[in-house]
């Protein structure tokens, strides 16, 4: 009976509150504040106001549509990063294979690489903390190399060959992050450009590529955006006002409670001869859809691939003072013939929305062009030689590539999901490393003349069965062709750069060779486009 009085009396107290309030307004505004309020004062155990409020602001933006969204301070600096472009540490890629920090690459010019840490490297301990063979996460091994410019910290390392441990003083610096994955020439007359995300950086990146593949004869571009999940706006406006004349429109947005806005090319482009494909996939986003949009209203650019995501939304970031922001959505974007690309969605409903690519696979919309249909009332016409393209749901291509699902079998899946291609690519290189560096001084050396024997293939075979993977001799040879690509790519990206990997694993991409056919086929380059 005492305890059914006190629950009663804490009754009364909040009702009889709320009863006095209720002689204001109680606006949601209020309501809130009293039910944070009713839970700090009345709640049986202790409660975290910092996560309450956490929760809360995510449960309202969970009413909204899918991209608006709330991070907190840490989660916002992890988002931030690859936008901004740089980060300061101590400039290494690596792997915690086998529990063991792996130095991949040094960065060009970084700090690890000023001090003498080279490829092959295993850290063994970070400011006198153990990090080998202690099981420890990926991020808190990053949290321990990362800190403010500046700063030294201290690592001792194993290296094959020297039977002591080396001890390095790393000054930490800025350490860029590229936006421009590969950048190369396809063939004599075809320069090919990959982004996998519209960062700060990547209008410059992107002009460095250029003049690059300028100088190696380049006439033609492929423009690789598959897999761009996207970012800033106006990095995706830059780029396409590099193909495009004074005066063209690139982007415009529209909201009813924040200003619209008008992106047009303020120049006439450096590129506006040669004839470009975009390759683009299910999972091209935001930027990489305006990008795409663009050259496409202007009958600039032939698009191929598959359609993409379809997120015309423009989220605005509203930070706090704590580091922690909300991205709200504000407005939509419309390409220049007027289409907004932005499939349609439940709002509240995020599940369905994150189901949408498997409702097309399962549709077969990723093998069979003729299972997309839209209609009529989102027909458009391009701004030049007026061919129909549809908004509402992702840019179509101009000619569509099939998924190829043939060599994934169960037997590749495992050998993948459980590190046993990539922890046999590890270490074949640490032990062939200097070997293939002279025998293959370039990775274009390297592309044209290294072949994965049948020895190679079989120690993958072996550490796959070292990994629990049974061995699947139909599924084996199914998926053997697309195995021995992709790890010639992986040792290709250890020995020599990011962008080596491209340039082999491409071979295996029928949006890459379908585009490469468009590129080299005038006459069917111009019939695309209406010409």
């Amino acid at each position: 009976m005492k305890y059914l009085l006190l629950f009663v009396s804490a009754l009364i107290l909040a009702s009889s509150g709320i009863k006095a309030q209720q002689k204001f307004e109680l606006t949601p505004e209020r309501k809130l504040q009293y039910a944070q309020g009713i839970i700090n004062n009345y709640y049986v155990d202790k409660v975290d106001a910092d996560t309450l409020v956490d929760e809360a602001i995510r449960a309202m933006l969970n009413t909204l549509d899918p991209h608006s969204a709330y991070s907190t301070p840490e989660e916002t600096r992890e988002l931030n990063e690859p936008l901004n472009g740089n980060f300061s540490g101590v400039g290494i890629q690596f792997n915690m294979a086998t529990d063991t920090l792996y130095v991949i690459q040094t960065v060009a010019g970084g700090p690890s690489e000023r001090v003498g840490l080279l490829p092959g490297d295993r850290i063994i301990e970070v400011n006198d903390t153990l990090i080998a063979g202690v099981k420890m996460k990926n991020n808190d091994v990053m949290r321990r190399l990362r800190g403010p410019k500046g700063t030294v910290v201290n690592v001792a390392v194993k290296r094959t060959g020297v039977p002591e441990l080396i001890y390095f003083n790393i000054t930490r610096d800025d350490i860029p992050i590229y936006s421009v994955d590969a950048a190369y020439m396809a063939d004599p007359t075809t320069g090919y450009i990959r982004i996998s995300r519209f960062a700060a950086e990547t209008p410059e990146e992107f002009r460095k590529a250029m003049n690059d593949l300028r100088k190696q004869g380049m006439k033609n571009l492929i423009i690789d955006l598959q897999d761009n999940g996207g970012g800033y706006l106006n990095a995706a406006q830059e780029l396409a006002a590099q193909f495009l004349k004074k005066g063209d429109l690139i982007v415009y947005t529209e909201a009813p409670r924040t200003p619209s806005y008008t992106y047009v090319a303020e120049r006439n482009g450096d590129f506006l001869d040669g004839r470009i494909v975009v390759l683009v996939n299910q999972y091209s986003a935001s930027a990489s859809e305006i990008l795409a949009g663009a050259l496409q209203d202007h009958d600039r650019a032939v698009v191929v691939g598959r359609r993409t995501f379809g997120k015309g939304l423009v989220q605005r970031p509203f930070p706090f003072p704590d580091g922690s922001m909300i991205r709200l959505t504000v407005s939509r974007y419309y390409t220049p013939s007027g289409r907004c690309i932005q499939k349609p969605y439940v709002k509240g409903d995020i599940d369905d929305y994150i189901e949408d690519i498997k409702h097309r696979y399962d549709a077969g919309e990723l093998m069979h062009s003729d299972s997309i249909h839209f209609p009529d009332s989102l027909r458009y016409t391009t701004l030049r030689n007026k061919r129909v393209v549809y908004g509402g749901g992702g840019i179509m291509p101009d000619r569509f590539s099939p998924l190829d699902t043939t060599w994934y079998t169960p037997y590749y899946r495992d050998i993948l999901a459980k590190g046993a291609l990539y922890q046999y690519v590890l270490g074949y290189v640490d032990t062939h490393r200097q070997q293939l560096k002279a025998e293959y001084p370039t990775e274009k050396d390297f592309a044209e003349r290294f072949e994965v024997t049948s020895e190679i293939m079989n120690g993958l075979i072996e550490q796959g069965k070292k990994t629990d993977v049974e061995y699947n001799e139909e599924q084996y040879k199914q998926s053997e062709n697309y195995m021995r690509t992709v790890l010639k790519a992986l040792i290709a990206r250890d020995i020599y750069e990011n962008g080596s990997y491209y340039r082999i694993a491409n071979d295996l991409n029928p949006i890459y060779h379908e585009g490469l056919k468009v590129i080299n086929s005038p006459d069917e380059y111009k019939k695309l486009l209406g010409d």
